[in-house]
């Protein structure tokens, strides 16, 4: 047996989409199996450059079967434009994509919702992507979900609405917003389901049986390790479990059955939105690093926040999923910097801490303690072999490596499929 899992291990736009595309060739399935629209994958191939969103990157893979697993939450007309897209890049879908029905669906409240409640804050703002994933997510666990299932009933879908709108037009008039129209809602989800329909099946069997067979399966996961409802900077998280656990209950996934957990990381820290950033240039060097390295998030366009590498961050999401290997992005993006700076650890009043003593504001008020490293100043784009790399780049990896305590076995030089170093 062999199931895979690559996770990122920062704030997100680690560069997974490029690592999942690489190792999709060698999977029989490729599994998405929590978060919603809010998270994005750049994927760059033979067949051009796709931002994804909901459909697994591994769907490049013609012999993979892709699956969106009950974890998700599915915005239907964005899961329609990403296989229209893909169709019309010629990727055959029909028969290999099957999305869960108890899948919760995003609905047009949540979305307004998102946006009236970030505006109610002020200030005190999360800074959502505005997808409606948090409002999605209360609904679930507030037992007011819309799942798939409700959608292939076309009564029971408008009576579980019917209730939603009573609640939600009440609480989006109070916010200053327009109520919301159950028929416009309705002839509008009902011509979606038409066509979604082909897509919708039960997973789980399929994933039982690949498992039993011994089949190779890759979980594709959103987001990253510090944007966890648990673990991550609340409240500046996302809404769903993203470590390595949530793979049993988001995908009916056995823990006995995960062999293989890549995390991912770029070979600096990026954010979006508000929340703690220990590394973070605020200066020229932080502009430098996002104009090198194209930082502008795949999902909502918003520019990254952009720093040091924080190998405290990268300690601490390695030993909370157990990660087997790193892989390092976006390497290249560093060849002209003459010094580059690795967060060994914190310091807070004179203390030396760790990610885990305190909150987002604790962590706010740390300071990194940097290690000082020489760059390479020359060109590694493109690169495959480590043997090849400038000394510099070979010593800054192994002093990542020997901070974050596991081998780096992934070094990806570009966008391309091709640009990476297998070690």
């Amino acid at each position: 047996m062999s199931v895979t899992l690559v996770i990122g291990s920062q704030w997100g736009d680690e560069g997974k989409g490029k690592i999942i595309d690489f190792l999709s060739p060698h999977q029989d399935f490729v599994v998405r199996f929590h978060g919603g629209n809010n998270a994005g994958h750049t994927v760059v191939n033979d067949y051009g450059r796709f931002p994804m969103h909901l459909i697994p990157s591994g769907i490049f893979n013609k012999n993979a079967t892709a699956i969106i697993s009950n974890g998700a939450v599915i915005d239907i007309e964005v899961l329609l434009l990403e296989i229209e897209m893909l169709e019309k890049a010629g990727i055959n879908i029909k028969n290999r994509l099957f999305v869960s029905p108890r899948c919760h669906l995003i609905m047009p409240y949540h979305k307004l919702l998102d946006a009236l409640y970030e505006e109610a804050k002020g200030k005190g703002k999360t800074g959502t992507t505005g997808r409606g994933i948090g409002p999605v997510h209360a609904d679930k666990v507030s037992y007011n979900g819309i799942r798939i299932w409700d959608l292939m009933d076309k009564e029971q879908f408008s009576e579980k609405l019917a209730v939603q709108l009573s609640i939600k037009n009440r609480i989006i008039e109070a916010l200053g917003g327009k109520p919301l129209s159950q028929v416009k809602i309705e002839e509008l989800f009902l011509e979606l389901r038409e066509k979604i329909l082909p897509f919708v099946k039960e997973p789980y069997p399929i994933i039982q049986k690949a498992l039993k067979a011994k089949k190779k399966i890759l979980l594709e996961g959103a987001q990253a390790v510090f944007l966890d409802n648990e673990w991550g900077t609340y409240p500046y998280v996302t809404a769903s479990t993203v470590v390595t656990g949530g793979a049993n209950a988001q995908a009916g996934i056995p823990p006995k059955y995960l062999d293989k957990v890549i995390g991912v990381s770029k070979a600096y820290t990026t954010r979006v939105g508000a929340g703690p950033f220990p590394t973070e240039l605020k200066d020229d060097e932080g502009e430098r690093l996002r104009k090198a390295g194209n930082e502008y998030g795949t999902t909502t366009g918003r520019p990254r926040r952009c720093g040091w590498f924080d190998a405290e961050l990268t300690r601490f999401a390695s030993d909370l999923s157990g990660f087997t290997s790193l892989a390092l992005t976006k390497l290249d993006v560093l060849d002209e910097f003459e010094e580059l700076f690795i967060c060994t650890g914190y310091e807070f009043e004179g203390k030396k801490v760790s990610y885990f003593d305190g909150d987002a504001v604790f962590l706010d008020k740390v300071k990194p303690v940097y290690k000082k490293m020489k760059g390479w100043m020359s060109s590694t784009k493109g690169a495959t072999k480590f043997v090849d790399l400038p000394k510099a780049a070979k010593a800054y990896i192994k002093a990542l490596q020997k901070e974050v305590g596991i081998p780096i076995k992934y070094i990806s030089t570009g966008e391309e499929r091709s640009a990476i170093i297998v070690k």
